[in-house]
C-alpha cells in the first residue's frame, strides 16, 4: 500500500471529521462542552459509547492475542457485562440524584476536599496514560506501513495525530464527539464485518465456511481455563473484567460523561443496556477476526515467527503487528484500505473522548470553572484542552522508549495500579456509613498501588505459584478500602449523597 494513498485516506477522513465538529460546535457553551446540554438522545449515546470503549486496542491487539490467549479473552467480557449491570443500578442512579458533571464531586460531598481532589487526580492519571497507550498503537501501525517508508520520525507522526484530535475538539468538546463518535463506531464495524468477509474470499470461504472455521479451529476451542494458577483462569478474568469494567466505565469520566448527557435516568439505563449486548457481539467478531487471521497465514505458509519486523525486543512474535502486517501486505489492496480506516477510526473515536473528559475533569474539578463567565470559560477549557494535547504526546513518546509488552497487557496494567484507588474509595462511600479523616486519604491512595506492585511480583514465590494477573485492579481496591476503614470512624451519611449505605445498613 503506498504511503500516499494512506495519507490521503487519513486527509480525506479527517475533513469529515472537521465538518461534523463545525456543524456541531457553533454556540458551544460550557455545558454543551461538558454534557451536551443533558438532552442527547440514548441510542446514540449507546452507538457512540462502542467506539469509545474499545479502542485500537480492541482492533489489533484482541485479534492478535488470540494466538497465545485463546479465546480466553471471553472470560473478561462476561466480567463486563456483570460490571455494566452494577453501573445500571447502583452508580448512574447515584450520579443522576445527584446532578453531577464531573462524577468526582460525589467524594467531597462524602469524604471531603482532598478524597475528591484524590480522586480526581487519579482520574486524570489513569486517563491520560490509557489515553496515551492506545494513540500509542495507532500511531505505531501509521508509521509502519507509511511514515517510516517517507522518513518521517516517529515524534513527529504522533504530534501530528493528536493535533489533529485536538483540531476538531476544543470548540464543541462531547456535544460534537456523540456525533464524531457515532460516525466513528460506524466505520469501525463496517471495516471489521468487511475484513471477515475479505479474509473468507481470500480462503474462499462464504460466511457458513467462516463460522465453521471458527468454530473448529483450536485457538477458539475454548474459553473456560480451570487452571488458577493460569494467568487464563476464568474466574479471575471474569472478576478482573467486572471490576475493571466498574471502574474504567462506571468510576471514568470519560464515558460517564456520555451518560450523563442523556436527557434522564431510565435513558442512561436503556443506553447502557443496548450498549453491553453490542458491545459482546462486536468482542465475538474481533475474537473471530483473530482465528481468521491466524488461518490465513497458515494457509498461506506465512511463518509469522520468522519475520523480523514482527518480532519483539526479545525476538518473540508481537501479536499487536499481526494484523497490520497481513492486511497491508498480503490482503488486496481494497482490505488494507479497510484496515487502515478501521483501526484510525475505532482509536480517534477514543482518544477524542478521553482527550474532552481530561479537560472536563481538570476545569471542574481543579479550576472550579463555574464560577467564571462564559468567555472566561472558553478560554480556560480550550487552554486545558490544548495542555492535556501536550501531556499525552509526551506520555506516548515515552512509552515507545519502554515498551516490552502488548497494549492490552500494558493498558490492564496500567488500570489495575490506577484505578484501584478510585474502587476502593467508591466502595467506601456507598457501602459503609464511616467517614475517613480526610486529609490521610491521599496517603491511602498512593501507598495502596505500591503494596499491590510488590505483591505482583512476589505473588508466584508468596502464594504457591499463583500469579497475579489482571485482578490486581480487585486486590489494590481493597487495599485501599482497608486502609480507609483503619482511618475512619462511623458517621451520620446524607440521604442524597449516600442512599445506598443508607438501604444497606438499615
Amino acid at each position: 500500500m503506498s504511503p500516499s494513498l494512506v495519507l490521503s485516506l487519513i486527509a480525506g477522513y479527517f475533513v469529515v471529521l472537521i465538518i461534523i465538529a463545525l456543524l456541531t460546535s457553533r454556540k458551544a457553551t460550557s455545558a454543551s462542552f461538558f454534557v451536551a446540554n443533558r438532552n442527547a438522545p440514548w441510542y446514540m449515546v449507546a452507538f457512540a459509547m462502542i467506539g469509545t470503549s474499545l479502542s485500537g486496542v480492541t482492533f489489533v491487539s484482541v485479534p492478535g492475542q488470540v494466538l497465545s490467549g485463546q479465546w480466553s479473552y471471553m472470560g473478561m467480557v462476561l466480567g463486563y457485562v456483570a460490571g455494566y449491570a452494577v453501573i445500571a443500578t447502583v452508580l448512574l442512579p447515584l450520579y443522576y440524584r445527584l446532578n453531577l458533571i464531573s462524577i468526582y464531586t460525589y467524594l467531597e460531598q462524602r469524604f471531603g476536599f482532598w478524597s475528591y481532589k484524590t480522586g480526581a487526580f487519579f482520574f486524570l492519571l489513569s486517563r491520560a496514560i490509557g489515553a496515551a497507550f492506545r494513540l500509542f498503537l495507532v500511531a505505531g501501525v501509521l508509521q509502519v506501513i507509511v511514515f517510516e517508508q517517507m522518513g518521517v520520525p516517529f515524534a513527529v507522526t504522533v504530534t501530528v495525530s493528536i493535533l489533529l484530535i485536538y483540531l476538531y475538539t476544543f470548540r464543541g468538546g462531547l456535544k460534537t464527539i456523540l456525533w464524531t463518535d457515532t460516525f466513528q463506531t460506524l466505520a469501525m464495524l463496517l471495516c471489521v464485518i468487511v475484513s471477515i468477509g475479505l479474509i473468507g474470499n481470500e480462503l474462499n470461504l462464504g460466511w457458513a465456511g467462516l463460522v465453521q472455521t471458527v468454530r473448529e479451529s483450536p485457538l477458539s476451542e475454548t474459553f473456560f481455563f480451570a487452571d488458577a494458577n493460569d494467568k487464563k483462569y476464568f474466574w479471575k478474568l471474569f472478576a478482573a473484567g467486572m471490576f475493571i469494567t466498574i471502574t474504567m466505565t462506571g468510576l471514568d469520566q470519560d464515558l460517564m460523561q456520555k451518560n450523563l448527557s442523556c436527557r434522564n435516568l431510565r435513558d442512561a439505563q436503556k443506553n447502557m443496556f443496548w450498549f453491553t449486548l453490542t458491545l459482546v457481539f462486536v468482542n465475538l467478531l474481533f475474537l473471530s477476526l483473530g482465528v481468521l487471521l491466524y488461518k490465513f497465514a497458515e494457509v498461506k505458509g506465512i511463518a509469522l515467527d520468522q519475520i523480523p519486523s514482527l518480532l519483539n525486543a526479545k525476538g518473540n512474535l508481537d501479536t499487536d503487528k499481526v494484523f497490520p502486517y497481513l492486511a497491508t501486505t498480503h490482503f488486496s489492496l481494497f482490505a488494507g484500505v479497510v484496515f487502515v480506516l478501521g483501526i484510525i477510526a475505532v482509536t480517534y473515536a477514543s482518544a477524542d473522548s478521553a482527550l474532552t473528559a481530561l479537560t472536563t475533569s481538570f476545569c471542574v474539578d481543579f479550576l472550579n470553572i463555574s464560577r467564571y463567565p462564559e468567555a472566561k470559560q472558553k478560554t480556560m477549557r480550550q487552554a486545558a484542552h490544548l495542555a492535556f494535547t501536550v501531556v499525552l504526546i509526551v506520555i506516548i513518546l515515552i512509552f515507545r522508549a519502554l515498551n516490552d509488552q502488548n497494549v492490552v497487557s500494558a493498558v490492564f496494567d496500567a488500570a489495575g495500579y490506577t484505578y484501584g484507588p478510585l474502587l476502593g474509595l467508591y466502595a467506601f462511600g456507598l457501602y459503609t456509613r464511616r467517614r475517613p479523616q480526610d486529609t490521610w486519604v491521599p496517603i491511602i491512595c498512593v501507598l495502596s498501588p505500591i503494596i499491590t506492585w510488590a505483591l505482583v511480583k512476589n505473588s508466584a514465590a508468596w502464594f504457591g505459584g499463583y500469579e497475579i494477573g489482571f485482578e490486581k485492579l480487585i486486590y489494590n481496591g481493597l487495599l485501599t478500602f482497608m486502609g480507609l476503614w483503619l482511618i475512619s470512624r462511623k458517621a451520620e451519611v446524607e440521604e442524597a449523597v449516600n442512599p445506598i449505605a443508607r438501604e444497606l445498613v438499615s
